[in-house]
């Protein structure tokens, strides 16, 4: 009976170790205590709303949180839960032709739900539309008692005429086939694959749940080899860009560099559009939003609009935004696809992380900008490239980062 009790004297313990209390709130950027254990970046739920956050500083027990919606009403000693789990997006059928906000809410599912054209605060939808039936066929050399590593491509879904959605096993998965679906219909939540690793076994459904701020991993990078065609003959000729490069589009406001990565979206190579606004005013959004269904053919891709619904939100998603855009785009390069990310735009970014900066009361440096500034941007635009892709069969994929 002893034991019984002090097992669940510390699972106790553990659950309330969980749970830490709000201590000062300043605009979107909220203090807790009883935070000791954290990690950084770790995912958590604020004040009794359970709005989303991000843990971006640790003290001691002390923990400074960046909260991506409004945070009025929310007072000393709320509780601040966390997840354990870092901010993470999911990957899976579905992603195409969705509208997301920075933290991957569906946007058109919640305007459903809610029936308003805002978004209430704590609002929890599942990424992927859980009621779809998707028509899987698996990969026909696969079989129980295959050895399957990270990367293995196992089975595909027609998420379009135009796109195969191809199911990988995920990067960090390996071992023996113990149990394949047969071809049907099946729902993004459903097992379709098991695996078994020195005696452990691991069911696998079509989502993967990836870190936004972790790069995806490849086999091998290489050298780009092929232009990336914007469609605008005059920058083809004079100005060529490169199918795994990134691509900068200066100018002022007002001079039309929204036009030009909407021309490369409508009439580019690239196989999967991903479009991140960062900071864009709400017209220039709707605007992509309704152009972009009509123009196109159906494999352009996922559309992640800022909220500027809400202005002030609009900011904070940014930096999460351009994370989750360019954690989507390598998803879809590690098909084996020419995928393309148009950031737009990278100053207003660079103003998100001022202002989050200047309220954690950091030293500025050039401008008031962080002295982070450069590290920041680099470790968004390194993760473009043309690369081999784990796994089998072999394939290659691109990532082209357009940074208006």
């Amino acid at each position: 009976g002893d034991s019984m009790e002090g097992t669940r004297g510390t699972r106790l313990e553990e659950r309330e170790s969980l749970v830490g209390a709000v201590h000062g709130v300043s605009g979107p950027v909220v203090t807790a205590t009883r935070m000791a254990g954290a990690a950084m970046y770790e995912l958590v739920r604020v004040g009794h709303a359970e709005l989303v956050g991000e843990i971006i500083r640790l003290e001691g027990d002390m923990a400074t949180l960046q909260v991506y919606e409004e945070t009025s009403g929310v007072q000393v000693g709320d509780p601040v839960r966390r997840t354990g789990t870092p901010l993470s997006v999911e990957l899976g059928p579905g992603i195409l032709g969705s509208i997301f906000d920075g933290i991957q809410r569906p946007l058109r599912d919640i305007a459903e739900a809610t029936r308003s054209i805002y978004i209430p605060r704590g609002t929890n939808v599942p990424a992927l539309p859980r009621h779809l039936d998707w028509d899987f066929v698996p990969s026909k050399n696969l079989r129980v008692g295959s050895h399957v590593t990270g990367g293995d491509i196992y089975g595909s879904v027609a998420e379009n005429s135009l796109l195969q959605h191809r199911l990988m096993v995920p990067p960090r998965s390996r071992g023996t086939v113990t149990y394949i679906a047969p071809p049907g219909h099946y729902k993004v939540t459903d097992v379709v694959l098991e695996l078994e690793f020195q005696g452990v076994r691991e069911p696998l459904s079509m989502i993967q749940v990836w870190p936004v701020r972790q790069v995806r991993p490849v086999a091998e990078k290489l050298p780009a080899n092929h232009p990336l065609l914007t469609g605008q003959r005059v920058l083809d000729a004079l100005f060529p860009c490169v199918q795994g490069g990134t691509t900068a589009i200066p100018g002022a406001f007002g001079c039309g560099k929204t036009v030009i990565s909407q021309s490369l979206s409508k009439y580019s190579n690239s196989d999967v559009i991903v479009y991140v606004g960062c900071g864009e005013r709400g017209n220039e959004m709707s605007e992509v939003l309704r152009d972009f269904p009509e123009v196109t053919a159906p494999r352009r891709a996922p559309r992640q609009p800022g909220d500027t619904a809400t202005a002030g939100t609009a900011g904070w998603h940014c930096d999460t935004k351009g994370h989750r855009g360019i954690t989507l785009a390598e998803y879809f390069r590690d098909m084996g696809l020419h995928s393309c990310l148009l950031a737009d735009s990278t100053s207003r970014w660079a103003e998100a992380l001022r202002e989050i900066s200047g309220r954690l009361a950091e030293m500025p440096a050039d401008s008031g900008y962080p002295a982070y500034l450069g590290a920041r941007l680099a470790s968004f635009y390194e993760r473009a490239g043309r690369a081999r892709c784990l796994g089998s069969p072999e394939r290659e994929g691109s990532v082209s980062i357009v940074g208006a």
